[in-house]
């Protein structure tokens, strides 16, 4: 195998950002003629109903000539949402058992099951695909 055929295998220089269920994986590797690029790939741990587990992975391939552009555009994006939402982190959504405050609640009543539903007269229900 030649010099440039290892240097497509290897990783020149990796960084790993592990983010609750999710993994973040940034490699520098280089291209054939021996130039580098940036993979990102997450990585995200989903259980099934037995207990077992898979990963689901997303990579992206950002190469040199694209840097400036999309470190512009990753910087302003990340300081609008800090600006419009601040740092704090709603992570209570994306837990498994998160039950919205207006959605049926199941409370035992002198041993007996009853539904409790929350108003929802001032609640506006808004949903975001997870990005």
């Amino acid at each position: 195998m030649s010099d440039n055929e290892m240097m497509d295998k290897e990783e020149i220089f990796s960084k790993v950002l592990r983010a609750g269920r999710r993994t973040y994986f940034f490699d520098v590797r280089a291209t054939k003629a021996g130039d580098y690029y940036l993979t990102v790939t997450e990585s995200k741990k989903f259980t099934n109903d037995d207990g077992s587990f898979h990963y689901k992975k997303h990579k992206i391939y950002l190469y040199k000539e694209d840097f400036v552009g999309f470190t512009e555009i990753l910087n302003e994006m990340t300081d609008f949402i800090v600006k419009e939402k601040g740092e704090e982190v709603i992570s209570e959504r994306h837990q498994k058992d998160f039950q919205k405050s207006y959605e049926k609640d199941v409370v035992e009543n002198n041993g007996h099951e009853a539904e409790v539903i929350a108003s929802t007269e001032s609640f506006t229900d808004v949903s975001f695909d997870d990005i």
